[in-house]
């Protein structure tokens, strides 16, 4: 028997978040009625149907993350950073006015980051370490405002956008200061709704990103990395700036026109990348595979999967696409 999972309908809610699959949801409603307050976040245990705990703030609570040992509360000018496991917070960060509410949140506890605009006239990051409860430094990415931020699985990669939306760059957290790749996603403005990178543990080889305009684009970090490496030995290659000769090369880049509906907001996440290494020794090259879910904000859920080929050929295909909204009510009705 198929696990139905766990729903309820007890009114509007603007955030939803789980501590990884487990039974912990933090929750915050849409105002619709006075015990859904937007201001007022509640930890709530889906396997008993109780409130664990419930709180208030003074103002609407935009973002919530969490991992094992911290919860992150974003509010527009302030971030209030907890110890998950006994409630208790242990600091609060003064921001710039954050209205969307960005932020991006490492699981990782040896690279536990939380990244925050510092900046609403330009698309500089800070960059807090929650476990040590220090800044670890400032990012200046973009010559605009952030539009759109990830950290990686281990901490040790960021991914940014700004409201322009033509280059992706990412940065190896360590070195805060310095550009480390970039991406040209197209020519003209679009804004980027999501990032996410790979699931990897090491290098986070592959990135994706939806934007208005109704695309997914897939950029091959990995292959970046091993080609810059080997640039970097050769005598042209060490003469040639990095940032200019990553923002031209297209054969990292893979586009999926017309994904969703242009205009619609849309989050994207990879599920899984596969590669397989040819055995010939005459022919070393990689083939991968990787699959990412996709959730458009009228509703719809779509798995895609990309298959690039040793020659480094794309090939896309809709493996599966659903209605979430019927979805539900078919299995309230069910029920």
């Amino acid at each position: 028997m198929q696990d139905p999972g766990y729903s309820t309908a007890i009114g509007a809610f603007s955030i939803v978040e789980m501590l990884y699959g487990s039974s912990l949801l933090a929750v915050v409603g849409a105002g619709e009625q006075p015990s859904l307050s937007p201001r007022r976040l509640c930890l709530f245990n889906t396997r008993t149907g109780a409130a664990i705990k419930e709180m208030n703030f003074l103002t609407s609570i935009l973002a919530v993350r969490v991992n094992r040992k911290r919860l992150i509360v974003i509010l527009q000018e302030k971030t209030y950073i907890y110890d998950l496991n006994k409630l208790k917070m242990l600091d609060a960060i003064d921001t710039v006015p954050n209205t969307k509410g960005l932020c991006a949140f490492s699981p990782s506890l040896d690279g536990c980051y939380l990244a925050l605009p510092a900046s609403t006239t330009k698309g500089s990051v800070l960059v807090y370490n929650v476990m040590e409860r220090h800044s670890h430094g400032q990012i200046d990415a973009h010559r605009s405002p952030l539009a759109a931020m990830v950290l990686s699985s281990n901490g040790m990669y960021i991914a940014t956008a700004s409201e322009q939306g033509t280059i992706i760059r990412v940065h190896l957290v360590s070195q805060a200061t310095e550009q480390s790749y970039s991406f040209r996603r197209g020519t003209y403005p679009s804004t980027i709704y999501s990032l996410s990178f790979g699931p990897s543990l090491r290098l986070p080889d592959i990135l994706i990103a939806t934007s208005s305009s109704g695309s997914v684009h897939v950029f091959c970090l990995g292959l970046l990395i091993n080609q810059r490496s080997q640039r970097s030995n050769s005598l042209l290659g060490s003469m040639i700036p990095d940032s200019i000769s990553d923002a031209f090369e297209s054969a990292h880049h893979h586009v999926r026109h017309n994904a969703v509906p242009a205009g619609v907001k849309s989050c994207a996440m990879i599920h899984s990348v596969e590669i397989v290494t040819s055995t010939s020794p005459t022919s070393p090259a990689t083939a991968s595979r990787v699959s990412m879910f996709i959730i458009t904000y009228n509703g719809y859920f779509q798995e895609y999967s990309l298959s690039i080929s040793q020659m480094n050929e794309p090939s896309w295909s809709l493996e599966r696409e659903f209605n979430l909204f019927r979805t539900a009510s078919d299995t309230m009705i069910d029920s």
